[in-house]
């Protein structure tokens, strides 16, 4: 099983939302879960996950079958060495499911990521990975359904968490 995160910020509260699906090039969700938690700490640049992590791992703690790889909605790496959202939700999920991060502006130090162009969109999103080949992550991106620069799933996950 693969699984889309997303997470959406109010001032009384945080939803995340999991959208779970078979294969890459799905069209619509196997299944989803929200959930509802306490209000994240405030930004901190350079510091994001500290704000996400708690809220992706609270909604991924409710997926009752193995997953494949997870995809998030943000960086994996803010530089060479510099670990961003997804590594360090890699590092919480015990190196054990790959992670993939979709951002979709750049980022002044991006490290390892690959541009990918989908649709007729000339904005690129910017791939990144850990626990995969970068490489393959962005091809499986490239390859998810929908004909616009975001795939399917990923609309669809940050639409539950902004509307649940």
């Amino acid at each position: 099983m693969l699984a889309c995160l997303d997470v959406d910020y109010r001032p009384d509260l945080t939803v995340a939302a999991c959208v779970l699906f078979r294969g890459w090039t799905d069209a619509s969700e196997s299944s989803h879960l929200v959930e509802h938690g306490p209000p994240a700490e405030p930004y901190e640049p350079g510091q994001f996950y500290r704000r996400e992590l708690p809220h992706l791992l609270r909604v991924l703690a409710r997926v009752e079958v193995p997953l494949e790889a997870v995809i998030v909605d943000g960086y994996v790496w803010l530089g060479e060495d510099r670990p961003g959202l997804g590594a360090h939700l890699y590092e919480a999920l015990n190196r054990e499911v790959p992670v993939i991060g979709v951002a979709k502006t750049a980022y002044v130090t991006t490290g390892p990521s690959v541009t990918v162009l989908r649709g007729q969109s000339l904005r690129p999103l910017f791939v990144g990975a850990a626990g995969m080949d970068v490489k393959v992550a962005a091809e499986h991106i490239r390859r998810m359904h929908g004909p616009s620069r975001s795939p399917t799933l990923l609309k669809r996950v940050d639409h539950l968490c902004r509307t649940s």
